[in-house]
């Protein structure tokens, strides 16, 4: 069976393939694959793939067990949006974010997504009660002088971000969405 990563993979060369002249979505491809590999749903395919050992890039992925049996995996933020185009503006345009994937349950339904940038994944959800506006989320980072005037340099007309100097952790660039939710970009003093 192939991995989690192919079937990805299968989903966004068929959206290249069909071109501008099919308008599917990621989401809707991703269905497309499962029902190629006889499955209802993504959801049900990415399940199996896990069970099946999947790659390191799965959400379903086990994460290798301590002593006691018990083990952990890194967390991903969720954050709530309430406005797709407004988000894909400012995380994929102003923060320089990648579109992994979204997903909704039928066409007039809220999304849910997932963008990533070096190794940071988030995921951005309209859908009610998956996460309170008005978050917080603290990054550790590298080179954030960098990343300001990167994201200065945009000319974004909502956002401006200065770098905080007295951070309890070190040098903090905090970022506003504009959903109320803040990305903290910490990079550790010496």
């Amino acid at each position: 069976m192939r991995t989690y990563r192919d079937a990805k993979l299968m989903a966004k060369a068929l959206r290249e393939a069909l071109g501008p002249q099919a308008t599917l979505s990621h989401a809707q491809t991703l269905e497309i694959v499962a029902r190629q590999f006889g499955y209802d749903d993504w959801n049900i395919l990415a399940a199996k793939i896990g069970e099946a050992g999947g790659d390191s890039d799965t959400a379903w992925d086990k994460p290798p067990a301590a002593a006691d049996g018990i083990g952990l995996a890194m967390g991903v933020p969720i954050l709530r949006i309430f406005d797709v185009e407004k988000a894909k503006e400012f995380y994929l345009g102003f923060l320089g974010f990648s579109m992994d994937w979204d997903h909704r349950y039928g066409e007039t339904f809220p999304i849910y997504m997932q963008v990533s940038r070096s190794g940071l994944k988030l995921h951005l959800s309209e859908h009610h009660g998956d996460a309170s506006p008005g978050s917080t989320v603290f990054v550790w980072m590298q080179g954030v002088d960098a990343y300001r005037a990167e994201l200065i340099g945009k000319s974004y007309p909502y956002s401006k971000p200065g770098i905080q100097e007295q951070g309890p952790a070190g040098r903090t660039l905090e970022v506003p969405d504009p959903f109320g939710n803040r990305i903290r970009f910490c990079e550790k003093r010496d």
